[in-house]
């Protein structure tokens, strides 16, 4: 079943990121790490996760899902996930939004420095 919402949540990405834009995308993204951090350590962690998890539809996803989630973004091996670590991993987990970032970078290059690699 955890395949299943996987799926589903990685079908919403490049869908949000055409409706948002690349700085709408961010700021969702950030909203979300906001609803699963761990209050009082600014981070996600896995307790913060599984108690935090239902608020986003993934309630049923189980223990060993949840702590794979936290070891694949944690890149600085502190066993949590910053915010970067988990916009990063967001991306990661979404093969089509991946393919369309470089489009996105592009796009914000553009806006902002009115400049394009293609």
């Amino acid at each position: 079943m955890a395949t299943s919402r996987k799926s589903n949540f990685n079908d919403f990405l490049p869908l949000m990121a055409e409706k948002l834009g690349g700085d709408g995308l961010i700021g969702e993204l950030c909203k979300g790490f906001q609803l699963l951090m761990d209050r009082d350590k600014g981070v996600i962690t896995f307790e913060s996760l599984k108690k935090n998890s239902a608020l986003l539809g993934l309630q049923d996803l189980s223990d060993d899902d949840l702590k794979g989630m936290v070891k694949e973004g944690d890149f600085d091996g502190d066993g949590a996930l910053n915010q970067m670590e988990f916009c990063v991993l967001m991306f990661r987990l979404s093969p089509e939004l991946m393919e369309e970032s470089q489009f996105l970078l592009d796009e914000a290059l553009h806006q902002e420095f009115n400049f394009s690699f293609f």
